[in-house]
């Protein structure tokens, strides 16, 4: 079992910045695959980013390339997505997940936990 605690969310000007960090418990940390998702109102929810076990590999969704970035400190049990140039349509309730693959998972479904989400307003 692997529970999982997001922080860091908040309301921010457009163009701003945030980091959000997802705090894990539980099994060892390192044997998953970590990945950020987000759901906007009346939405579904969508993959934002992923990193590999060991941090050596990632993969962005299009609309976040180049603006978000996905790390992890596996002596901290801890998954972080630093956002920059964030955009009004960047609001939403961020999740992250643990997948237990080896790759770079991009479906929800392939995610065996979740956090309970961060909010994220970012304001025109």
């Amino acid at each position: 079992q692997v529970q999982l605690v997001e922080s860091g969310g908040g309301l921010v000007q457009a163009g701003g910045s945030l980091r959000l960090s997802c705090a894990a418990t539980g099994r060892t940390f390192s044997n998953y695959a970590m990945g950020w998702f987000r759901q906007a109102p009346g939405k579904e929810r969508d993959f934002v980013a992923v990193i590999t076990w060991y941090g050596t590999n990632t993969y962005y969704a299009d609309s976040v390339k180049g603006r978000f970035t996905i790390s992890r400190d596996n002596a901290k049990n801890t998954v972080y997505l630093q956002m920059n140039s964030l955009k009004p349509e960047d609001t939403a309730v961020y999740y992250c997940a643990a997948a237990q693959a080896a790759g770079l998972p991009r479906a929800a479904t392939s995610y065996s936990y979740w956090g309970q989400g961060t909010p994220v307003t970012v304001s025109s």
